[in-house]
């Protein structure tokens, strides 16, 4: 077999160098909590009538967001994602989201019945 046709898999002569990595962002913190226009409400429309709480007006980076998230996830043990810059927890935590909310520094309201 000739040396063009094969491909080279693992080797210990010479070490492969890394790429460089781009330098990392400081993430941009923004409005500070307080100032957050944060809602939460229940959605069940087009869901088969399953309820969805909905946390909107969070002005975070998605990692940030995806932070709060798997803490929301652990602390209510509800399943949940990001969808639009709003994060969505399965089932009615609507009063539990706005007292952990409230702990992080965030002015949180309580939207609908």
């Amino acid at each position: 077999m000739s040396e063009e046709k094969s491909k080279l898999v693992y080797s210990t002569e010479q070490a492969v160098p890394r790429k460089a990595l781009p330098p990392r962002q400081k993430p941009t913190t923004g409005t500070p909590p307080a100032q957050q226009q944060v809602t939460v409400r229940l959605e069940k429309k087009g869901r088969g009538g399953k309820a969805v709480s909905v946390i909107s007006g969070l002005q975070q980076s998605r990692q940030g967001m995806e932070a709060l998230l798997k803490q929301f996830k652990a602390r209510l043990g509800a399943g949940g994602t990001i969808k639009d810059n709003t994060l969505e927890i399965q089932g009615d935590h609507r009063d539990s989201l706005c007292v952990l909310l409230q702990e992080m520094g965030h002015r949180p309201k309580r939207s609908g019945g």
